[in-house]
């Protein structure tokens, strides 16, 4: 019998940092939403593994000298590699702790997946090496931009952008760096390929002005989603602050699940 398709090789996995330090969530985890990994904070253990159970392909990394004692993330660690349902959690260490005693016990006793980091000065060297273990564990799939899917009747998430000489106003569906699919008010004929060179967005609080194509229209049930597709001549700012913006919308769902 063949084994059933993996969707996150489709999709790409979950990427989870337990208890991370400030350090960590400023220099590597905000990196990491740019270089489009699907990532996450938790703090509670107990409820992280719940959602690991949900999601059996994700990436952990964890610090052991946050919140537990050594001995007790031992017994955190084994126990999730152990569990039926999350045997396929990948886990990685990133730490300052560089104990080489407690290095060779992550590595070769305990075998985590994504390796044992050492937190020093060097940020770029660290990055490096949990970029490596992600490519091994293949973290994207073949996805290779991150989106966000927004709730129906979500209204803070607008496209206001020029058809016919008039800014017309639409709700955005979903968004990723590479562009977004929206409805517009009054569903208005737009030949495909045209080009808009002032759509402004806004994502909650941030304004952000980007200029796409239309790359065509479906429908969904009785409403007419448009794509649009965002040029090269979009701003790299503008492009961290989607990233951004998504990270926060994936981050807010699963939170229900997390804290």
């Amino acid at each position: 019998m063949s084994a059933p398709d993996n969707n996150s090789d489709l999709v790409g996995k979950k990427v989870f940092f337990l208890y991370p330090t400030i350090s960590v969530q400023n220099r590597i985890v905000t990196e990491l939403i740019q270089q489009e990994y699907e990532v996450y904070v938790a703090k509670n253990k107990e409820k992280l593994k719940r959602v690991l159970s949900k999601y059996p392909d994700s990436i952990v990394f964890i610090d052991i000298n946050e919140q537990m004692s050594e001995g007790e993330w031992d017994i955190w660690v084994t126990g999730v590699m152990d569990a039926p349902d999350m045997k396929d959690v990948s886990i990685g260490v990133i730490t300052s702790n560089d104990d080489e005693q407690i290095i060779r016990k992550f590595l070769l006793a305990l075998k985590v997946a994504c390796g044992y980091t050492v937190l020093g000065h060097d940020t770029e060297k660290a990055m490096t090496q949990i970029m490596v273990a992600l490519q091994n564990v293949n973290a994207k799939g073949r996805r290779k931009y991150i989106r966000a899917i927004m709730e129906k009747g979500e209204t803070s998430t607008t496209i206001n952008l020029p058809v016919n000489g008039n800014f017309v106003n639409g709700i955005i569906r979903d968004i990723s760096v590479v562009g977004v699919s929206c409805t517009i008010e009054g569903n208005p004929e737009i030949p495909k390929n045209t080009l808009f060179k002032n759509i402004q967005i806004r994502l909650q609080t941030n304004l952000l002005k980007v200029e796409g194509i239309l790359f065509g229209t479906r429908m969904d049930g009785t409403d007419t989603i448009y794509v649009i597709l965002f040029t090269q001549r979009v701003d790299p700012d503008i492009r961290m602050k989607i990233r951004t913006y998504i990270q926060h919308t994936l981050q807010q769902k699963l939170n229900t699940d997390l804290e």
